[in-house]
């Protein structure tokens, strides 16, 4: 299986150069889902997560659906869908009991190896929905809060890039309460794959990166106000599915 190392300095080149990696990746059977994919071994790493321009225009999404993960994932938005039983976990749900323990533990040694949280959990063995992100761990190094993340399968298209915004995110809820600088984010994936229904777009993005096209936004200032917009109406949505039967 094929071992892919890439960095850059914004999380939008770190992104881009990780999906060049897939342009002859092989196409191997995914039984589970019917299909194919491509899929490598994927680590990329952000050496300033925070800075400009942060958004990738290869992201699947719009400001909406960004922002509406970034509430999923740092605020538990969605977690009231576990107790009803239509929802089996949230990312939020797994890790929201161990965050504590990650300040705590950072203030107690900055030097700590084990400032980690598991987000597998036993339930995932034999789940048809078991959890893609398995695990986070922070250090404090060089003055800073380092973030290393490992998903078991990670879907490079559609999934990866708001993967890594809201973790860089999270990393930044945990600087900020520790009063330190960002430093480095790390991805890792063990399966960093494209679905066979997907490949006519990973073409498209692979063109467009190879043609050097334009394709990055600013976060602050310009898609921070755009999620900002987009607020009232996820709200809204919140609100009408926990009136629902």
């Amino acid at each position: 299986m094929k071992e892919v190392f890439v960095e850059g300095r914004t999380l939008p080149e770190a992104y881009h150069k990780a999906l060049l990696a897939l342009e002859d990746a092989p196409v191997i059977p995914c039984p589970d889902w019917n299909t194919e994919q491509k899929e490598v071994s994927m680590t990329y790493v952000v050496k300033e997560p925070l800075a400009e321009p942060m958004i990738s225009r290869l992201f699947f999404g719009d400001p909406r659906s960004l922002e509406q993960y970034r509430q999923e994932m740092l605020e538990g938005i969605m977690d009231f869908e576990i107790e009803r039983g239509n929802w089996v976990y949230t990312y939020h749900q797994r890790y929201a009991s161990q965050y504590p323990f990650i300040i705590e533990e950072l203030k107690r040694n900055p030097w700590s190896r084990r400032a980690v949280m598991d987000i597998r959990s036993p339930e995932d063995m034999g789940s048809e929905d078991p959890a893609c992100w398995q695990h986070a761990q922070y250090f404090v190094r060089d003055g800073a809060l380092h973030c290393k993340i490992l998903f078991r399968s990670n879907d490079a298209c559609k999934a990866s890039f708001m993967n890594a915004f809201a973790l860089i995110l999270l990393q930044k809820k945990i600087a900020d309460a520790l009063g330190l600088p960002m430093g480095t984010y790390t991805h890792r994936a063990n399966s960093f794959h494209c679905y066979a229904r997907d490949f006519g777009l990973l073409d498209a993005y692979i063109a467009r990166i190879h043609e050097g096209e334009d394709l990055e936004y600013d976060y602050d200032g310009d898609w921070d106000e755009l999620m900002e917009e987009q607020r009232p109406a996820i709200a809204e949505m919140v609100r009408q599915q926990k009136e629902k039967a």
